[in-house]
């Protein structure tokens, strides 16, 4: 087969895929293409515990700190305080503070996400902090993945040890509660995506 025959072939097999890929996604291709990348984003992103030696830059953690704050959050009170840990000595603490922060001092940064009592939804909506900081602390994570870096989310909250253990390494206040410390750094691993969905899991109208 001549060269220019192949040339011929291959460029005609891209026309079909780019048409394709028009019809699908319709005019607005370019809208098409961000909800796929998004979509893709939630469905491949995965709990990272071993991290390089890189640091992130102050772009990149301010990106995450935007992507957190960009979360839902009941009555928009936005309780959520963020604690970037970038100190070496203070990872390492942390990291003997509880199992579930082993990695620590692997870490380029720890995002302790809390809970600021004092901007809380007022009486028994009080609560609705947890459900703000986890939104907040699922769009950094999913940031993260966004931005080619590994992050875990290690949970403080509710074990009372975890919550006080913290909240004396961080100094912080007494009406501060902190709901987990998210591990970043850029991946030194690649686990396997693991498929979550179970039909088994889902109800409609009634259980």
């Amino acid at each position: 087969m001549k060269v220019q025959t192949i040339i011929i072939l291959v460029l005609a097999v891209l026309v079909i895929a780019l048409a394709a890929k028009i019809l699908l996604c319709g005019k607005d291709s370019k809208t098409c293409c961000a909800k796929q990348d998004a979509i893709s984003n939630i469905m491949t992103r995965t709990s990272i515990r071993a991290y390089t030696d890189e640091a992130l830059t102050k772009e990149q953690i301010d990106t995450l700190l935007r992507a957190g704050m960009a979360a839902p959050s009941a009555m928009n009170k936005q309780p959520w305080e963020f604690v970037v840990i970038d100190d070496k000595e203070t990872l390492k603490s942390l990291k003997n503070l509880y199992k579930g922060a082993r990695m620590a001092d692997q870490a380029a940064v720890g995002i302790a996400v809390c809970g600021n009592m004092q901007n809380a939804i007022e009486g028994e909506g009080q609560g609705y902090w947890v459900d703000d900081a986890s939104a907040a602390t699922e769009n950094i994570l999913l940031a993260a993945h966004a931005m080619g870096l590994g992050a875990v989310w290690t949970g403080v909250h509710v074990s009372e040890d975890r919550v006080s253990g913290v909240k004396e390494l961080l100094s912080l206040p007494e009406y501060v509660i902190p709901l987990c410390v998210i591990m970043v750094g850029h991946p030194a691993e690649s686990p396997e995506v693991k498929d979550k969905y179970n039909t088994e899991k889902i109800h409609f109208n009634k259980w």
